[in-house]
Order: structure tokens, then sequence, then C-alpha cells
């Protein structure tokens, strides 16, 4: 693959991750995901952001640095935006490839290059704050903003004024490989939706718990004129960088007060088909009451209905992350609640999943038991609830007529 070229002075390395399991070792990465590096061109010459040896990430990055007839001994600054490992695990490798070039962060930066990283105890390192700049020669100065938390405390872009171009690391990141293509232009609008759903469930997995970080972010670039995003993970945006702004204004949005999508999201796990019996009583309402909006010629809220643990936590997080309304509906289990259920709600706490319509339901055995833990689990997210409602092994017809009458009341309260 050869090196995408931006300006005449710089170009995009890209490596498909496209046989991993897992992204952070944790979230499932189906579709891949990208490490995009580039070069900028002056006189001296900077490598902006760094991969780590993965599925032989570095072996194709030398191709493309060979394409454009640089080797990683002639560059000569390392620019290291974020110091997470999928940006800087080879950073060891490339100083004995190069001990000469010098390696520019934040000053929380530089500490963990050398402590968590360990580039070399004879590294040459610069510590820059924003306003800070470097002059690369032939009129190409890269600058310097630190954006702390978003979503490592040390994280900084870096900004080249005379094409525009805002080397963003971690932020308007994505999952999904792009093959032989990067830039938004050159993606249909079909793969593109693809391409948002990926970065939606890149942002609440990854980014979401930081989302004022990302405000104040956003807040501190506004006075760049951007014409070029060009992140660590996902397209290059070349043609309409303010739609992944806008994307992550969203995004940040959802759990810090702004609008959610008018949607609800079921989650639901049963360990012997009565709780399931349940949930189909509260879709039923809900249908109902969308059809009923409808023909008001009103706006329905969308539903999913998302099996757990049959579905990952990952894709359960994007889909509940922009939804006004949710049902959580567990049986008890050994007095507490069933354990996926339990594990999606610390995951919703450490997120922030902040600002929701919530019903609970869930059927118990010999005694329940679940209710209280979930008390517990939401309190912290001051989530708005529908009154909840459980039953003892299979749900009678009084009880499911009450649970569709539950689910019609979500859909008012979401839509009131």
């Amino acid at each position: 693959m050869q090196a995408k070229k931006i300006t005449d002075y710089i170009f995009a390395l890209h490596a498909d991750i496209q046989d991993a399991r897992f992204f952070e070792g944790f979230w499932p990465i189906p579709h891949g995901v990208t490490l995009n590096s580039y070069i900028v061109q002056g006189e001296k010459t900077a490598l902006i952001d760094l991969y780590r040896d993965w599925e032989s990430a570095p072996e194709q990055m030398d191709s493309q640095l060979a394409s454009i007839g640089l080797s990683a001994d002639k560059i000569d600054y390392v620019i290291l935006n974020h110091l997470e490992p999928d940006h800087t695990g080879f950073l060891r490798e490339f100083h004995k490839i190069n001990p000469h070039a010098e390696i520019i962060s934040t000053a929380k930066g530089i500490a963990l290059a050398e402590k968590f990283s360990k580039a070399g105890k004879d590294a040459k390192y610069r510590a820059v704050k924003t306003g800070d700049s470097l002059d690369l020669g032939n009129g190409i100065i890269l600058s310097f903003t630190e954006v702390p938390n978003v979503h490592w405390p040390e994280t900084m872009v870096t900004y080249e004024a005379k094409s525009g171009t805002l080397f963003s690391c971690d932020a308007f990141g994505s999952y999904g490989k792009t093959g032989d293509r990067i830039f938004d232009d050159e993606f249909t609008a079909e793969e593109h939706a693809h391409y948002e759903r990926e970065s939606l469930r890149y942002y609440a997995n990854i980014v979401a718990s930081f989302s004022s970080f990302v405000k104040q972010a956003v807040t501190k670039l506004a006075p760049l004129d951007i014409k070029v995003i060009a992140p660590s993970h996902g397209i290059v945006w070349r043609k309409n960088p303010a739609e992944i702004i806008k994307r992550y204004c969203d995004y940040a949005g959802y759990n810090t007060g702004g609008a959610l999508k008018n949607k609800i999201t079921v989650i639901w796990g049963s360990m012997y088909g009565n709780t399931k019996i349940g949930v189909d009583a509260v879709v039923r309402g809900i249908q109902r009451a969308a059809d009923a909006l409808k023909a008001a010629g009103k706006e329905a809220p969308e539903c999913t209905i998302l099996e757990i643990p049959s579905i990952d936590a990952s894709f359960v997080l994007a889909d509940a992350y922009e939804s006004k309304g949710i049902v959580m509906a567990m049986p008890t289990y050994e007095y507490k609640m069933f354990p996926p259920a339990a594990f999606i709600l610390n995951l919703f706490n450490r997120k922030h999943f902040t600002g929701k319509t919530a019903l609970r339901i869930g059927s118990w055995g010999w005694i329940g038991g679940a209710k209280k833990e979930y008390d517990e689990a939401v309190a912290p997210l001051k989530w708005e609830h529908i009154e909840p409602f459980e039953w003892q092994g299979l749900p009678s017809e009084e009880d499911i007529a009450l649970l569709e009458k539950r689910g019609e009341e979500l859909v008012q309260a979401i839509t009131r």
C-alpha cells in the first residue's frame, strides 16, 4: 500500500487491523480498526502518532514510508499526541532504529514515554504545552494544544495551519478498517452509515467517560481553521470535517445534558423464558403507543431490542448511550440481579450514562432481590423511572396486561 497524500508535504500512513478480536483487550472489533500515523515534511520531517507491533503494522508503515522515499531512521521528530500503547507500543523499537529523533509530547506525555513506554534512557525529549510550536522549515509550522482527558490526561493535538490539518489522535476517531481508502469523500452514503455506527460505538466504549473534557476541547479548538481532521483511528476527513466534529459534539451531549435520540433500548436477559414473556409484553405496549403517535402525525420512538449476554456489551452501550428510554429486564439470580445485567449497569456507571427514563421488570423464583441491587446501581445515574414490575415465575394474564401498560407509559414519558 502507498502512503496517502493529504498535501504535497503531508502523508497518511495507514495499517488495517482486521484479524484481532478485541480493542483494548475488551471491546470486540468484528469490522477491524485502523492505525493511522502521519508524516509532515519541511526541511525536517516529523512523524505524528506512532503505532504498535500489531498485525505487522510496522512493516505496513515501513513500506508506505518507502513509497515517499523515507525510512524510519530519516525522521527528525516523533510527535506523540497520546501515549496509549496502540500509539506508542513501537516507540522503544523505533528509538533503537532512530536514536536521534526527538520525542515531543506534553510534560505528562514525556513522563509516560520514559516510565510507561520506556523509550530508552538516552532518548531525546521535548515537553510542549498549549501555544508552543515546532518549525519544520519551508513555512511548515506545527502548533500544539493540550486537550487533557480526551481521553488520557497527557493528551494533546497537533495543528498545521498552512493546510488546516488537525492531527487529533483518538479524538474524532472510529472503529472499522477502511482498506485502501481513508478519505471521507471516497466512501458511499451506505458505507458512511456503517462508519457512523462504528464511531458511536467507539465513543460509547472508549470516550464517553470523558464527555465534559471533549466539550472543553471542541471549544478550545474552535478558533482554528480546520480543513482536514486526521485521527489515529478511522476515516481522514478532508471534504467535510465538520461532520465528525458534529457527531462528537452530539455524542458528548448524550451524558452531559444534551439532546438524546427519540429511542428506546430494551436490554433483557432471561434464564428460563419467564422474563422474556414479560419483555414481549412491554414491547407490545411500546409498539402500540408508537403506532398511536404515528396515527396522530407525531414522531414515534425507535425501539431496539438487545438480548444479553448473547449481544456483547460494546454494542449494548452504543444503542443505550444515545437513547432517551431504557428497559432493563432481568430475573433475580441468587438474591441479586441476573449477572449479565449487573455487568451492563456497571459499565453504564463507568461511562456516566445519565439522563435516561427507565423501566425495570423481571421475574423471580423462590424470592426476589434484584430490586435492591438495581436501585443501588442506578442511583448515581439519577434516571427517571416508570414504576417497576416484578412477578413470580410465569406471568399471569393480569401481569401481562400491566406490563403492556408499562411499555405504553414509557413511550408517553419520553415523548411528552
